[in-house]
């Protein structure tokens, strides 16, 4: 699961930061964003992979895709209307 990479309109590296910093950068950079917008975040925390789709439910976003990158994952998120 995954989307162009035209599709995206931001994507933030957060490797290197632990939890709870890679959904605080991917909340605050979705913020800024219009609606519907795609965000690519790049982290290496392995609590990501389950920190990422909880705050993507809870916050009314949609988990596009997780992918492994060299030394983490990828993910990318479409804002919500939340």
């Amino acid at each position: 699961m995954g989307t162009g990479s035209n599709d995206i309109a931001e994507e933030v590296d957060a490797l290197g930061l632990l939890c709870p910093l890679p959904v605080l950068r991917a909340r605050k950079r979705l913020m800024a964003l219009p609606e519907g917008a795609a965000l690519r975040i790049l982290t290496d925390d392995p609590a990501a992979l389950i920190d990422m789709p909880h705050f993507c439910a809870e916050s009314g976003h949609t988990l596009l895709g997780a992918e492994d990158i060299s030394g983490g994952t990828a993910f990318t998120i479409r804002k919500g209307s939340a």
